[in-house]
């Protein structure tokens, strides 16, 4: 198996661990408020559903995918809520159809892509297998959401790898999301997965140093949980102001979580 297909297959899964959580929901249940404000559980799954419509578009139709991130650049969070209107009359049923078709189609559609080469994205070209990276990051935080919704717990495991491997390349954008100059200087991060493996990226010997578990980590990337909240630890001045800017994601910010927002058996 290669590279691309366990993280394609690893996104299937995360995938599937969410369609659990919603397949069986009441009408009355879709519309429930999730932490990011003025989203409910059925704005979470037209969110990912509009992200795998694109990342298929990116991998298959590059002309299609043009036409529709025209905008995006100059206005973000407008092109994506604009993008969400597509999804706001859909009944349950319909949206779940959807977002399942996506997931396949985008799943079907970077697995085809010929070795070597890349896919458009929002900025830059790139390989399928950051692009399905992305998607497991999508999917953990929007995922995140609906379960603290339904005020349930995750099942997490080293599936999520693919997402640490993303936010470390990503360091930046968290600086970027800000207008700050990010710093020339590479951290080290250990970063502990849920079987108790230690995943390590960055020079041995940085100044500058993150470590603690994978699903702390992620929940701090993702801004799905405040780092007051979690048991990662940074060495360094500039790796400490980094835990309060994390993002792996391009864009604005957002307002992120709360000390304390939620209960210690959902943290």
């Amino acid at each position: 198996m290669t590279e691309l297909e366990v993280v394609l297959n690893d996104l299937t899964a995360e995938g599937d661990q969410i369609d659990r959580l919603v397949a069986d929901l009441d009408a009355e249940q879709w519309n429930l408020p999730t932490p990011a404000p003025g989203w409910t559980i059925a704005n979470q799954v037209a969110h990912l559903a509009f992200i795998f419509r694109l990342a298929a578009a990116a991998a298959t139709d590059a002309e299609a995918f043009k036409a529709m991130t025209a905008g995006a650049q100059e206005n973000f969070d407008g092109a994506v809520n604009a993008a969400l209107k597509d999804y706001e009359n859909d009944t349950p049923e319909v949206l779940l159809a959807r977002w399942r078709a996506e997931r396949e189609a985008v799943v079907k559609g970077l697995a085809a892509v010929p070795p070597g080469e890349t896919v458009p994205w929002l900025v830059n070209p790139l390989p399928p297998i950051v692009l399905a990276c992305a998607g497991i990051m999508e999917q953990f935080a929007h995922g995140q959401d609906i379960a603290d919704a339904l005020g349930v717990r995750l099942e997490r495991t080293d599936r999520i790898r693919h997402l640490v491997v993303f936010a470390v390349l990503t360091r930046d954008f968290g600086y970027l999301a800000r207008g700050l100059t990010p710093p020339a200087a590479e951290f080290r991060f250990e970063i502990t997965g849920p079987s108790g493996e230690v995943w390590a990226y960055g020079p041995e010997d940085a100044d500058q140093r993150i470590t603690g578990p994978a699903v702390d980590f992620c929940l701090l990337v993702t801004r799905r949980r405040h780092r007051a909240d979690l048991a990662v630890t940074a060495v360094g001045d500039e790796a400490d102001r980094w835990l309060d800017i994390a993002q792996a994601y391009r864009g604005p910010a957002g307002q992120g979580r709360s000390p304390g927002q939620f209960a210690p058996a959902l943290r």
